[in-house]
């Protein structure tokens, strides 16, 4: 039978879910559009285009997220906080590219384990608003939600959520994985060229003496590879790499559209991102967001804020993973440098208690957002590493697995993050401040985390 927005549901009576159940549930952070007809013509034509990833990749990433369930392998996920339209073109796409496989680069060699990459690209076009409406000059206008949904401009005409919003959103974000798989083919990702981008990081670090053991360490095992033949030539290894993408599954009529049934399988894949995650504020457990992604076979993620109870989440997590399945459910902790020591100790002991396969990541970014005194806002470099240092602290109390981290960050040299070796303060923020909603953390400042988190990865090896 045909259902709303051209999704086939299988003939089988015994299902429950379907791509379309979500609407028998309480949605939140909805835009409210104008016409639902249009809104369904929209849909319909999504519908209609080809998946944006395949359901094998989307197996595959589960695959090797299982592997940092077991702490064999370590997620690095990052990217922009909203992508934008109006910034979309190959020298943006190429930077992030660049900096996520530096960063790769260092934790695995520090590490000694595969670092799965997973960006928040090619989808990122929706945001969570902490109010319907903003004012400014006394006009009450529909607050920004994200390019998919509205514009940034403060007019009434930009603010309007407009459904074909959506469609753009499709159309840049295949170009932005069309162009994502030849640079992670086609020799961009190369070892030896990664590494010299990190040597150049290095040479103009206020910090360099301090990171330069590993850069040192790094380049002798390329060269001592080169002598026993292992070369980009004849070896793919160092010359390709897999990026995944993902974005927060929060428009639900987009998400929805392109959900898809997997022809080898016959299970249902959101075939808009490899990874989808839900949010702090739609993670309700009678909530339309929750019961979307609990039926989908993508792997998932869902943040984990100060105020989840022990109990509220067992039983999310016995809803969005019923079966147990190690690569499944991430865990992204999102607490704040002053919060998470107390927080999260709790949680890591009942999900061990009770024996569940998660990943749990770290988002040291969204619980360390505060407003500087020229109005800006921003985050603060030192207490985002905190932050990661403590997340790694109390798995390893409690014998668990600091599975990853999730980063919103550029690989532009904008100043949106106060600190970090080039010290940049609240005055240099006014200088390259560009987000449309978050501060981002640089392309030095993230690298430098990098070298930061290498060694935590390798002193818990050691140990």
């Amino acid at each position: 039978m045909e259902v709303e927005l051209g999704v086939q549901v299988p003939e089988s009576p015994n299902q429950i879910w379907t791509p379309q159940s979500w609407r028998n549930f309480t949605a939140h952070q909805q835009p409210k559009y104008t016409s639902a007809e249009d809104v369904s013509q929209v849909a319909k034509q999504l519908a209609g285009h080809p998946p944006l990833v395949f359901a094998a990749e989307a197996r595959e990433l589960r695959r090797q997220l299982a592997q940092v369930a077991e702490g064999k392998a370590f997620l690095l996920q990052g990217g922009d906080c909203a992508e934008s339209f109006a910034d979309f073109n190959a020298n943006r796409i190429r930077d992030t590219f660049k900096v996520l496989l530096q960063m790769a680069v260092v934790l695995t060699f520090a590490g000694n384990l595969p670092v799965v990459k997973v960006a928040r690209m090619a989808g990122q076009y929706a945001k969570p608003r902490s109010a319907d409406t903003e004012t400014v000059d006394g006009i009450e206008l529909p607050s920004y939600r994200g390019d998919i949904i509205n514009g940034i401009d403060f007019t009434a005409e930009s603010r309007q959520p407009d459904p074909q919003r959506m469609v753009t959103a499709y159309n840049q974000s295949a170009a932005t994985l069309n162009l994502l798989r030849a640079f992670a083919q086609g020799g961009l990702a190369d070892l030896h060229q990664v590494h010299g981008w990190n040597l150049s990081f290095l040479q103009n670090n206020p910090q360099r003496e301090k990171y330069a053991q590993l850069a040192e360490r790094l380049q002798e095992a390329l060269e001592f590879m080169a002598v026993c033949g292992v070369t980009s030539e004849n070896t793919p290894a160092i010359r390709e790499t897999v990026l995944y993408t993902s974005h927060e599954a929060l428009l639900l009529e987009y998400e929805q559209a392109l959900t898809r049934t997997d022809s080898l399988t016959g299970k249902w894949y959101d075939c808009s991102a490899h990874m989808l995650w839900i949010g702090e504020r739609t993670r309700q457990l009678d909530g339309a967001h929750v019961e979307f992604l609990s039926g989908v076979c993508n792997p998932i993620g869902v943040k984990v804020g100060p105020g989840m109870q022990p109990d509220e989440l067992m039983r999310l997590i016995d809803k969005l993973n019923p079966e147990n399945e190690a690569g499944r459910l991430t865990l992204i902790t999102r607490m704040g440098a002053d919060t998470l020591a107390d927080k999260l100790p709790g949680l890591v002991r009942t999900v061990q208690k009770e024996g569940r396969s998660v990943v749990w990541s770290t988002d040291p970014m969204h619980g360390n957002t505060v407003k500087a005194g020229n109005g800006y806002k921003t985050r603060d470099f030192d207490k985002v590493l905190r932050e990661i240092r403590d997340f790694f602290s109390v798995h390893w109390s409690e014998g668990s697995h600091p599975g990853g981290i999730h980063l919103e960050m550029t690989g532009e040299h904008v100043t949106e993050c106060t600190g970090g070796a080039w010290k940049i303060s609240e005055a240099d923020l006014a200088s390259c401040y560009r987000t449309q909603c978050d501060p981002r953390l640089n392309a030095d400042q993230v690298l430098e985390l990098a070298f930061c988190v290498s060694e935590w990865l390798r002193a818990g090896r050691i140990a």
